[in-house]
């Protein structure tokens, strides 16, 4: 497999990637991964407080014109979702795994945000890829990790609405391919 965060859009965010740059970068990705974790957690008993938390804070990372004021307050609250609380099984459902990689994606957005992090930044973006090539490991001619890795390069852009919308596109795609390896 390739590097997962390709090192042109590292270097790009190293180089040249302002706060703004940054904040746009992990948004998208966030945005992408978002509907794993609110779908697959859509209807777990008791998760409606961390479902509202997750979407509000995706949502809010889309002000990409100012850093979240509460960014590492979030990352706490996240810290404690039980995604991140480790159990003598580890993750084998798939639910679990790629609602584990979405929240994963936020932490990571969450505290490159905040004071815009390059290195946190390459950190989002690499769990989103981790999981796409995950997923096409375990879906017949998926293309997930190439979709992800050109969805990153084009995140460099700076065109948020463009991205924004090719972000909720693909995030749908994924989920609908998750749900379709969920047992019946």
């Amino acid at each position: 497999m390739e590097t997962l965060v390709e090192e042109a859009v590292a270097n790009a965010l190293r180089r040249d990637g302002s706060s703004e740059a940054i904040r746009l970068y992990v948004s998208a990705c966030t945005e992408r991964m978002a509907p794993l974790f609110m779908g697959l957690r859509a209807s777990a008993p008791g998760r409606e407080a961390d479902l509202d938390f997750y979407a509000e804070s995706v949502r809010d990372l889309w002000y990409i014109d100012r850093p979240l004021a509460d960014a590492a307050e979030r990352v706490r609250l996240l810290e404690r979702f039980p995604e991140f609380q480790p159990d003598e099984e580890g993750i084998t459902d798939v639910a679990d795994t790629y609602a584990f990689f979405a929240v994963l994606c936020l932490r990571y957005a969450l505290l490159a945000h905040g004071p815009g992090d390059v290195d946190d930044a390459v950190s989002c973006g690499h769990a989103a890829l981790t999981a796409m090539g995950m997923l096409d490991q375990n879906v017949a001619g998926a293309s997930f990790l190439a979709e992800e890795q050109r969805l990153q390069s084009l995140s460099l852009s700076g065109d948020a609405s463009g991205l924004w919308d090719a972000s909720v596109t693909a995030g749908r795609e994924r989920f609908r391919a998750v749900l379709g390896r969920l047992p019946r």
